[in-house]
């Protein structure tokens, strides 16, 4: 009873005191008479139900819970933020414009209000300081530059660790002049000025921390660009490039730091902030000022380079890429000049750091991208070398390799300008891609889309692995030599398996990234049945190819004859074959249109011979003549392809003006033409030197009534 009751005690003065209050006639109640009051309501029934009733009139209505805000990463929601904050900031912009000529009006009346005593001290603080800062910086410097010219006459003709060595203690030597500056500013704006010895005022501190950070930036852009000694420059550019981005680099740093570092902060306590606000405003604009007038200068040098890029990669994707950035480079920096100025204006304190921030990370994330694309134009540049003994084995490897390996880096490379492209857009926050990622649903893509490429790559492995195998296999150099039959075979294989593993790892592909392939395989089916319609022609090629291949009638190699075409056979396809003949004319013979096939190197050959000779030659004398040759054939080189002795089935036609002999030799397959000239040009010669002649017609006169010239067929 009593928690109840002091819960409701808590519930009363949190809903009903107010009420209580008005409807109390003294015009303060107690703590100790409110609580006696509540207590003695709560002991009767009555007032208590009164009182229930009461904070159920007076209780505010039940507030609908608001839903759960569901995180939107869609570009189009991205788009529409950024299009509203855009607008807002322009608002603001425009509201600052107006305000600047108010902080003028106010930094001059607070000019004339400020104390004249404290502002004639600040100023002689401050020039002293300045005097002994710079001066002694700039007498420092004059002796740091002539030492560094010495380094740099020392590291001309230098390179590698020598040549970074000099640069070093330059940037060591540099460093050293600014900061024995900066500490003899502070020592004289400790023993000197209007303040006792041993203290100094806050603005002379802004002051030397100013040149100390200012100068150091400053030194880093002396150090990377070296304006005036070519053999310390890290930076491949030539003596103006470098001393004009040396020279503005540096008036834009100075400008801005000691701006920020030292005017402003130093008007704040002296005059006001809006005469800090003013001076920053001013120097703002003057800065993007500066940078639209150096973009508007240097916009033809850098299209140009661009182009040039461009053209040493031979105007590839990247390459147009590259020449189209040229093109319209100086309106995207503009643009982004005005932008900063813009957010500078809406929103100096947290939008300004974070475009500046995020410029920087970009930079780096274009540098580093940058890098890596060079890394791999190098290494595609040098190529694949495989070992020696590897060549040998597999000759068309390292050409395959060489073939397979840029394309691959020209994948790696879009695929780092796409992170590129993805890490700007996280960085500048147009879309959250790490959430996105992390999300379910970017989990399913990045799976998927790995998923596929993975296949991808394996059927590209596989299908080098099975043509290096297929290649080992037809190296006559590391083994046995294939025969015809292998040759074929072998390369039919690698053919269909080259289509099949592209048909389905495309399927498997496509059904990683959520594909349906059922009705592609459905319609890969009509299709197929209505090519098979229309086209006939090209079925019945295949299935006759198919038969061929299965009898085995010809092979690579083979010298044939088919469709009224002899010649040596090329390729052998499951459509068609491709001819030589013996002129170099290349046929290529669809199957449909072979009704039969004539293969003159199957098994053995034979070369016939056939000659000749006249009425009244001694047949027996003939063909002992035609049997020496083939001895003397016997005895040259020819013999280790002749499998037989002479098949001589001798006479074998009477013609009305010779006998004509025919002779048979018994070779290897495809080997028979070199034995049978030699044998030919033997007997050749044999019929000469032993008197045996061959028919030949002469022209004899024999007077007629007509007087015409008449031949006689059997003269010899």
């Amino acid at each position: 009873m009593r928690l109840l009751s002091r819960l409701l005690f808590v519930v009363f003065l949190t809903f009903s005191a107010p009420a209580l209050a008005q409807e109390v006639a003294a015009p303060a109640v107690s703590t100790d008479q409110a609580a006696e009051e509540l207590i003695r309501i709560l002991e009767d029934d009555t007032a208590r139900a009164a009182l229930i009733e009461r904070l159920k009139q007076t209780a505010p209505e039940a507030v609908e819970e608001t839903p759960e805000v569901i995180t939107d990463f869609s570009i189009a929601r991205r788009l529409a933020e950024y299009t509203r904050s855009v607008a807002e900031g322009a608002s603001g912009t425009v509201r600052a414009l107006g305000g600047v000529f108010v902080n003028f009006q106010q930094a001059f009346s607070g000019a004339l209000s400020a104390d004249y005593a404290g502002l004639r001290e600040l100023l002689i603080n401050l020039v002293t300081v300045a005097i002994g800062l710079f001066g002694s910086f700039l007498i420092l410097r004059l002796i740091a530059n002539a030492i560094i010219a010495r380094l740099a006459q020392r590291a001309l003709n230098q390179c590698g660790f020598r040549r970074f060595g000099a640069i070093g203690m330059a940037l060591l030597i540099d460093a050293v002049t600014v900061v024995l500056a900066w500490a003899l500013g502070y020592i004289l704006a400790l023993n000197a000025g209007t303040y006792p010895n041993g203290q100094m005022g806050i603005n002379q501190t802004l002051l030397l921390n100013a040149f100390l950070i200012v100068e150091l930036s400053k030194l880093v852009i002396r150090t990377v660009l070296a304006p005036r000694f070519t053999a310390l420059r890290l930076l491949p550019v030539g003596d103006d490039n470098a001393a004009y981005w040396s020279f503005w680099s540096s008036r834009i740093l100075s400008l801005l730091g000691y701006t920020f570092l030292f005017i402003s902060p130093m008007l704040t306590g002296i005059i006001s902030v809006s005469a800090a606000a003013a001076v920053q405003v001013l120097v703002m604009a003057t800065t993007i000022t500066i940078g639209i007038i150096i973009v508007l200068q240097n916009k033809d040098d850098v299209r140009n380079w661009l182009a040039e890029v461009s053209a040493r990669r031979n105007h590839d994707g990247l390459g147009r890429l590259v020449a189209s950035v040229g093109h319209h480079w100086h309106v995207l920096a503009i643009a982004y000049l005005l932008a900063l100025l813009v957010v500078w204006f809406a929103n100096p304190d947290e939008a300004l750091p974070f475009m500046l921030g995020a410029t920087a990370q970009s930079l780096i994330a274009v540098a580093v991208g940058s890098l890596i694309i060079t890394f791999i134009s190098r290494f595609v540049t040098v190529g694949l070398r495989l070992p020696d003994d590897v060549r040998n084995r597999l000759p068309l490897l390292e050409t395959r390799l060489q073939a397979f390996v840029p394309g691959v880096m020209t994948v790696v490379r879009w695929l780092v300008i796409g992170c590129i492209l993805v890490s700007i857009g996280q960085i500048w926050g147009l879309f959250n891609f790490v959430d996105w990622i992390a999300s379910d649903e970017g989990l399913y893509v990045a799976g998927s889309i790995v998923s596929a490429a993975l296949i991808v790559l394996v059927a590209i492995i596989l299908h080098v692995v099975v043509a290096s195998w297929v290649e080992y296999r037809l190296n006559t150099q590391t083994g046995k030599m294939p025969t015809p039959r292998e040759k074929t075979l072998l390369n039919l294989f690698k053919n269909a398996f080259s289509i099949a593993l592209a048909i389905f790892g495309t399927m498997l592909a496509l059904a990683q990234i959520g594909v349906n392939i059922a009705p592609l395989l459905a319609g890969a089916g009509v299709v197929g049945l209505a090519i098979g319609f229309g086209a006939q022609k090209l079925v019945q090629d295949i299935i006759t190819g198919i038969f061929i291949q299965f009898e085995n009638v010809m092979n690579e190699g083979d010298a044939v004859e088919v469709a009224g075409r002899s010649g040596v056979v090329e390729k052998l396809t499951i459509r068609s074959v491709t001819i030589r003949d013996m002129t170099g004319t290349i046929h290529l013979i669809p199957f449909s249109s072979v009704d039969q096939v004539s293969n003159m190197v199957r098994g053995f050959s034979f070369y016939v011979a056939e000659f000749e000779v006249a009425y009244d030659s001694d047949i027996e004398a003939v063909k002992k003549t035609m049997r020496d040759a083939f001895d003397g054939l016997m005895e040259t080189d020819h013999s280790a392809v002749i499998l037989d002795d002479l098949d001589l089935p001798g006479l074998i036609a009477l013609t009305p003006a010779s006998m004509k002999l025919r002779a048979r030799i018994k070779t290897l397959a495809g080997k028979q033409w070199g034995p049978g000239r030699f044998y030919s040009e033997t007997v050749k010669r044999l019929f000469a030197e032993r008197g045996i002649r061959t028919p030949t017609p002469r022209v004899s006169y024999v007077p007629g009534a007509s007087g015409l010239i008449e031949a006689d067929p059997a003269a010899s």
